[in-house]
Formats: structure tokens, C-alpha cells, sequence
């Protein structure tokens, strides 16, 4: 029986990089993630006209150096890698600083090498871009509503600092299934639907213990 192709975004869902450690040093702050509504941090915290020396002052860190993985996340992904063909999905440009974007490229690819097997997610399976909704699967899961392709069958909200006030109704309508609303057991409950989702769609899966 073929896997099941699962799109995975890696900021706020596999992991949350160093970026609030790094506004955290350029302010003298101590901000924590829980802190944020809004999914743009910089945006929030950073005040305008200190925007561009912040920019100047991340140009040459490496954001995903000491990267804090979600709880049971890395474990989830290998379990699922056995019923999913898993691909990432999952955009490198920091809007704010366009120019100086292409370093985030190789972070987050270096980020994944190193942290994932290549028999969990291969590195062919990296998909670098802000244009998700070209890249068809069985499965998605994102942070953002608006990343969710109303084409793809299983749809999955994973729960963050920003999306915590998405309606109920809003995702009814638009077919999308919530894990939960909070990361720290985000990956659990996750994990349960997905391996539902596998089974509505291929039956009863036998995995490897």
C-alpha cells in the first residue's frame, strides 16, 4: 500500500527557531512566546523606527542555531514517516528584509539535515516557499489558516501563539481540524488525528513497534 503524501510546515510547528531570543538581545527584553497574539513578533515588539538596525543586527545570526523542537515532535514525525511520505513545506523569506532573506534558506535546510534523518524526511522532500498552494498532498498541517489548501482533503490547524483566537466556526466551515489549543501537547494530538486520518483513508495501519 502507497503512503499517504503530508505537507508539514517547521516554524511554530515542528519548532520554534532562536528569532525571539534574537528580539530579546537586540531590546534587552525578556519576552516570552505566549506574550504574542500577533504572528509577526518583530512587527509587534520592534518598534518602526528601529526596524532596519534590527534587521542589520540578525543579518549575520544564524536564527535556527539553537532551535527549541515542540514537545514530542520529532518523535511524532518518525512514527508518521511510516505511514506518510512526509514533505516540508515551509517559507524561508523574512517580509520585512527581502534582500537579505536568501541566508534563512540554508539556516532552515541546515536546521532539518542535521535534526532529521534522511530516512524520516529526506532532504529531496524540502519545499522552500511562500507558495504552498501549488504543491498537492493528502494531508497538510500549518500554523496559518490562510497556508491551508482548501484543495487538500486533511487539513490540520496546529495551535500557536497567534491562531489561539480562531473560531470554532471558521474552522468548521472551512473544513479545517484544530489540534488542540495549545503547542506544548499540540504534537499528541496531532499525531492521533493524522494517524485517524490515515486510517479513514487506507484502514486499520500496522506500524513497526
Amino acid at each position: 500500500m502507497s503512503k499517504l503524501k503530508l505537507l508539514l510546515d517547521v516554524d511554530e510547528v515542528i519548532c520554534f527557531s532562536g528569532f525571539l531570543d534574537l528580539v530579546n538581545q537586540f531590546l534587552g527584553t525578556n519576552y516570552e512566546i505566549d506574550d504574542f497574539t500577533d504572528y509577526y513578533i518583530d512587527e509587534s515588539a520592534i518598534p518602526k523606527d528601529q526596524m532596519e538596525a534590527f534587521n542589520m543586527f540578525i543579518n549575520n545570526k544564524d536564527q535556527y542555531e539553537n532551535p527549541v523542537f515542540l514537545p514530542g515532535a520529532l518523535e511524532a514525525i518518525e512514527r508518521l514517516s511510516k505511514i506518510y511520505d512526509i514533505y516540508i513545506c515551509s517559507d524561508c523569506r523574512n517580509p520585512f528584509d527581502l534582500a537579505n532573506s536568501g541566508r534563512l534558506f540554508l539556516n532552515k535546510y541546515n536546521l532539518l539535515y542535521q535534526n532529521i534523518p534522511q530516512d524520516i524526511i529526506p532532504a529531496k522532500n524540502y519545499i522552500l516557499t511562500g507558495t504552498k498552494n501549488i504543491f498537492k498532498a493528502d494531508a497538510q498541517v500549518d500554523d496559518l489558516i490562510k497556508n491551508l489548501d482548501p484543495e487538500i482533503e486533511g487539513r490540520f490547524l496546529f495551535p500557536s501563539y497567534h491562531n489561539k483566537d480562531v473560531s470554532p466556526v471558521e474552522l468548521f466551515e472551512k473544513g479545517i481540524v484544530r489540534a488542540g489549543y495549545d503547542w506544548r501537547t499540540g504534537w499528541e494530538i496531532l499525531e492521533r488525528q493524522l494517524m485517524e486520518f490515515a486510517k479513514e483513508k487506507q484502514g486499520p495501519v500496522l506500524t513497526k513497534k
